[in-house]
């Protein structure tokens, strides 16, 4: 009859093999168990879930700009941002904008408080301050932004109007 023995009686050889042994015997108990998940269909014990968004911050041209207006139409989660001075603001910008001034000495702290879930138009006069913008938004954690490339500038050179 064989002779159970602990671990300290177990030659050095013996123990190592007695180890891999366990091991496997490990191995093959949570292999059987998960495939007992999978076969029955059983729920699996939740982990914790991380979840991953993509964020999406780039340039595009104003005929884009345009149709991404076009299809928001009444989007309360879509916002056209003119970050360019009240008073350029005032002399024309694109319809439905809202103006926060880059120059502001508020102006990061500001981006901060908008929703950033939200889809985001930015432009500027030429479109150096919306690139800045962009990069700071992105930065900040801003799922969606687009930047209208060459600024309101651009937009009225391609035919788009703007408003008072």
């Amino acid at each position: 009859m064989d002779k159970v023995v602990g671990m300290s009686e177990l030659t050095r050889v013996g123990r190592r093999t007695y180890l891999k042994y366990v091991g496997a015997v490990a191995i093959a108990i949570a292999g059987a168990v998960g495939g007992y998940y999978l076969y029955v269909g059983l729920p699996k014990p939740e982990l914790p879930r991380t979840e991953t968004q993509t964020q999406i911050a780039k340039n595009i041209a104003p005929k884009e700009a345009y149709t991404l207006i076009q299809n928001n139409i009444g989007n309360p989660n879509f916002v056209i941002l003119d970050v360019r001075t009240p008073a350029e603001f005032a002399d024309e910008h694109i319809e439905n904008a809202i103006n926060l001034d880059y120059y502001s000495e508020t102006f990061r702290d500001e981006l901060n408080k908008l929703d950033k879930t939200k889809i985001y138009l930015i432009y500027c006069r030429t479109g150096s301050r919306g690139e800045s913008s962009l990069a700071i938004m992105k930065e900040l954690g801003f799922r969606e932004v687009y930047n209208i490339s060459g600024g309101i500038t651009e937009w009225k050179a391609e035919g788009f109007p703007t408003t008072k």
